[in-house]
């Protein structure tokens, strides 16, 4: 490495060691704000199903608004439903179930499974009579009502571990294991029935005719066979099972059921009664609340199949319900709209890779969810209490398995300035998430789209924009060489932006450095030859004034103005070597030639020029195509160069040798260093290092140029450097050589 440009490489070496941040890059970066839209669109979207839901919010409102108005001052859809009780009681009031199929009387409860969750239990608290003290292991059941097509259905199932049947016999049905059903009818007559079988199988009731004395003993005589309710009786490992079938029309407002447990098959006495409620009196039976079938002709006719609406009474109690909660998505589910089928590509696309992305990371597909209140007998809620206190109240809630949001509404029904009951409608927001998904598919897929087209333009732009000027970059460089001279010229753009303004400008620089340098390169030959005729002038006359007779003082004076011309007739001199020379190398003539006896005999000569200077040398047959006289004249600048800086005792190595197709001239003294602030500038002109303390002997500073110029000749190249062991300095020359003849 030359070491008048090692300086140079030091800098580009720690320059590439740091982090390049090109336009590019810098394109690129910006273009990363791009991303920020789809977190924007993201948000707004977000903002659209707040707003989607808060309409969602009112329509729903609107919707039970709308279902209560048309129930309001109408006292017939509940007088019947047992609406003007103060309070219910569980157990005892009983509600009959929307049955979806009709059961099969066989006693088996399959039928049933669907409501086993509303089965009540039966037991100490429902005692009616017991002749001893209770036991639970006796008697105890479970029971659940249901309506379909105009009947009533009743299951039971009985937990008695000493089942007593009838005896065929017997005139009596009260001797046995019995059930009692009390009830009234539509005009409000009280009528008790009792079932008692003689075996499992298809059984009837029988209607008690007992003129309201419950104290006569159930014989034949006072039992009526009633037709219309029949069912089944089943016995099982724990006891046994009921199913019952009632006609609606004949049943009014109360209903209640007890079983009667007779345990000794000897005396037959009734040992416990369990039941619903006191069967012996009308007044004493609980209600029964069937859905009323009125309320669901209305609710069918309003028409709202988006929603799942109940309608109840003021104990909370479901007297009609119409829609299913898995299709009640609201009315924004019907504007989703779904294209044509899509075969092209970009369609391909999206379907295969683009959504499965977006519902991996930042979308949910609605999900099919569980919802308890599917077959409530009752419903709660604060928007129920709400509205039971006469105010219109939406509530969101999450479904029971936190799959969906649901979003309820109630609004009151009023009679005579009472609240009787409210409207509650129920939607999930499966149609809002649905529609905010395609919304943001097709804003995530214009985004994306916009993001790729937008990096793209912003890359081949920068691309662009950093290709010209890397082309200016590497026309400035290769305009000016190393030592700072104009090499070519800088082709100034055409565009009429920025950076063709700076080319021209460049450009017109470097044009205006190119008459500058060619004016210094000039000057030293143009001051030589304007000076050479005064000095001549001063030369002859010193002369001729040296002719006459002069006192020792005159003559003293005349002795140091011709050393004086000595001295600048020397500085001339040595100006205009140079340019000699680099007109004599335009004319030179090369030939191929051992370099090594070149290099052995100037050294034989500069044995004897310089005798007070040891020299080492060591050569290689080495063939160059050059010029002789002129790699003669590069050595006698070098050597000379380097017996003025080495130390007395000390000689000057030279050595020469080759790697493959290049020859290495190396000179080596032992002296003084080179300073770190004349790097790169000692093979320039007229630059020196020397303290110049032989006044009678001027430096300029050409030696090394003139070198340099005859090394770029040759095409090779010409470093110096300080030793590595810092004793002295070296020069070192590369120069191509031909293989061996």
């Amino acid at each position: 490495m030359a070491w008048a440009t090692a300086g140079g490489h030091n800098l580009a070496s720690i320059t590439r060691h740091k982090l390049r941040f090109g336009i590019r890059s810098k394109m690129i970066l910006i273009a990363c704000l791009l991303f920020t839209l789809p977190w924007f669109g993201y948000n707004y979207v977000l903002e659209m199903e707040k707003l989607l839901r808060q309409g969602q919010e009112q329509t729903l409102i609107g919707t039970t608004r709308a279902v209560a108005t048309a129930l309001n001052e109408r006292p017939n859809l509940f007088s019947a439903q047992a609406s003007f009780l103060r309070s219910v009681e569980k157990g005892r009031d009983l509600y009959a179930y929307e049955l979806s199929t009709p059961i099969t009387l066989d006693g088996e409860l399959n039928d049933w499974a669907d409501y086993d969750g509303q089965l009540l239990d039966y037991g100490s608290d429902y005692i009616q009579f017991s002749r001893l003290p209770y036991n639970s292991n006796t008697l105890t059941f479970r029971h659940v009502v249901g309506k379909y097509d105009g009947y009533l259905y009743a299951a039971f199932d009985v937990t008695d571990p000493r089942l007593v049947y009838r005896r065929k016999d017997s005139s009596r049905v009260d001797r046995n294991d019995h059930l009692i059903i009390g009830m009234t009818s539509p005009k409000g007559e009280f009528h008790r029935y009792a079932i008692a079988p003689y075996e499992s199988g298809w059984i009837n009731a029988w209607q008690i005719v007992d003129d309201g004395d419950t104290t006569i003993p159930l014989s034949q005589d006072h039992l009526v066979l009633e037709s219309k309710i029949h069912g089944f009786w089943r016995a099982t490992d724990k006891g046994y099972n009921v199913e019952l079938r009632i006609p609606l029309d004949m049943l009014g407002n109360k209903l209640g059921f007890a079983f009667y447990d007779v345990n000794s098959r000897t005396n037959r006495d009734i040992d416990t009664i369990i039941g619903t409620s006191n069967t012996s009196r009308a007044n004493k039976l609980g209600t029964i609340l069937v859905p009323s079938p009125e309320i669901e002709q209305i609710l069918k006719g309003i028409g709202h199949t988006s929603s799942r609406i109940w309608v109840i009474d003021r104990h909370q109690r479901v007297l009609a319900q119409t829609g299913n909660i898995q299709q009640s998505n609201g009315v924004w589910s019907s504007s989703v709209k779904y294209g044509d089928n899509n075969d092209s590509w970009w369609a391909k696309l999206e379907e295969s890779v683009l959504h499965p992305l977006y519902y991996r990371y930042l979308l949910s597909e609605p999900q099919p969810f569980h919802d308890d209140l599917k077959d409530a007998a009752k419903v709660d809620g604060v928007h129920i209490i709400q509205a039971l206190k006469g105010r219109g109240y939406s509530y969101w809630r999450q479904s029971d398995d936190g799959k969906a949001v649901i979003l309820a509404a109630a609004y009151p029904i009023w009679l005579d300035n009472k609240v009787m009951g409210a409207v509650v409608a129920e939607e999930s927001t499966v149609g809002i998430q649905t529609l905010k998904n395609r919304a943001m598919e097709k804003l995530l897929n214009a985004m994306l789209a916009i993001i790729i087209v937008g990096t793209l333009t912003l890359f081949l732009f920068a691309s662009k924009i950093s290709g010209r000027i890397r082309r200016l970059r590497d026309e400035a460089e290769q305009a000016i060489d190393s030592q700072g001279r104009i090499c070519q010229a800088i082709t100034p753009l055409k565009q009429h932006d920025e950076i063709g303004d700076l080319s021209r400008s460049m450009a017109d620089m470097v044009n205006r450095l190119g008459q500058y340098n060619h004016y210094l390169e000039n000057l030293s030959s143009r001051l030589s030859h304007e000076l050479r005729t005064p000095v001549a002038v001063v030369r002859s006359s010193l002369e001729n004034l040296s002719m006459h007779n002069l006192d020792a003082e005159s003559e003293r004076y005349i002795d140091r103005a011709q050393e004086g011309v000595q001295r600048l007739s020397t500085i001339l001199s040595s100006m205009t070597e140079a340019t000699r020379i680099e007109q004599s190398l335009q004319s030179a003539d090369k030939e191929t030639f051992p370099f090594n006896e070149l290099v052995e005999g100037c050294m034989h000569g500069y044995q004897l020029a310089y005798p007070e200077q040891a020299f080492s040398v060591k050569t290689t047959k080495t063939m160059i195509h050059g010029a002789p006289d002129h790699l003669a004249q590069l050595l006698d600048k070098l050597i000379a160069n380097s017996v003025d800086f080495s130390e007395s005792g000390t000689p000057v190595e030279v050595t020469l040798s080759k790697l493959q197709r290049t020859a290495f001239l190396t000179i080596r003294n032992t002296g003084p260093l080179l300073p770190d602030e004349m790097a790169g500038q000692l093979l320039n002109s007229m630059v020196s290092v020397r303290e110049q303390e032989n006044k009678g002997k001027p430096h300029l500073g050409l030696g090394l140029y003139i070198a340099r110029l005859i090394t770029e000749f040759h095409e090779g190249r010409i470093t110096i450097t300080n030793r590595q062991d810092k004793r002295g300095v070296e020069v070192i020359i590369a120069l191509p050589c031909q293989g061996e003849e």
